[in-house]
This record gives structure tokens, sequence and C-alpha cells, in this order.
């Protein structure tokens, strides 16, 4: 449990001394996905997307993972903290992909992640998952292999549509 403290705080005081730095606008997103981790976990949660210019965006995200792990069905939260990076230069704000980097931590694991985002909206990452303590899920560790696959909503659509 230690460990995973330790990495909320390392990720929460890189983030916040970034954004002190300049001046960020946030969008809210809404996401939903799949992740397997030794084991097939649906996904719902929402995100918050910093950006200055859209070359290098910040997000921030808070979920729960819903499965079945030995017959029985479980919950786990997630937090997650990811960097979306485009250098393409004389391109506007439409950029069609971006490489990501970041992070996701339960109270069962944390895994550190790469992976590819389309629009920034269509996310497809993999990584490697190490242990919290010796914690598992209904008799089920969760390290190794970690992929995620998820779609982000901005909730300005979602607005947009029921108008």
């Amino acid at each position: 449990m230690m460990n995973f403290r330790f990495a909320i705080t390392i990720l929460s005081v890189f983030f916040l001394t970034t954004f002190v730095k300049a001046q960020y606008t946030m969008h809210k997103m809404i996401s939903v996905g799949y992740t397997y981790q030794n084991q097939s976990f649906g996904e719902v949660g929402g995100k918050l997307l910093f950006l200055k210019n859209d070359d290098v965006i910040y997000r921030l995200g808070g979920s729960a993972l819903m499965g079945s792990a030995n017959s029985k069905f479980a919950i786990m939260p997630k937090i997650q903290a990811d960097v979306l990076l485009n250098f393409e230069k004389n391109v506007d704000f439409y950029h069609s992909y971006y490489f990501l980097i970041g992070a996701e931590g339960t109270n069962k694991y944390v895994a550190p992640k790469i992976g590819v985002s389309l629009f920034g909206i269509l996310d497809l990452t993999g990584g490697y998952a190490f242990s919290v303590g010796n914690s598992g899920i209904n008799g089920k560790e969760l390290k190794g292999l970690n992929v995620n696959f998820s779609l982000n909503i901005p909730t300005v659509f979602i607005h947009d549509m029921f108008k």
C-alpha cells in the first residue's frame, strides 16, 4: 500500500508543478473501455483533459473496473495519468494521432503504459502491472501484461447532442 501512495504522490506533484507554469484549458470527458489484467474488466469513469496547445495534452482520470474474478463479481477503483504527444508542425487543433505515455493504479496493482490515441478520443495502450503488496482480487493476483482500450467522449459533445 505504501508503494501505491508513493506513486500517486509523485504523479500528483509532477502534474501540479507542470500546471503551475502555464495557463491550461480544461475539458471534461466520460470514459468507457476494456482492461485486461489477468482478467477482463469493463471500465466506466471520467477524465479531465488539460491543454495549452495541442502538441502536449495531459489527462487525469478516475474510473471503476468491473469484472468477474474466480466466478465472483468484483469492482476496483482506478486512477490514471496520461501525457499525449504529437509534435507535427503546421497542423491545426485536429491532430489525428498522439503517442501516449502514462500510468494507472488501483488498490491491487500499479501499471506504467504506452500506446496511441486517435484524436485523443480512442486509446489503445499496453504495459506491465506490478502487484501492490500481496493483494489480489478473489484469489487472483493481478500482475503482468496490461492492455487497455478506451473511448473518451467529451461532455461538450453530449451536451450538444441534446440541444
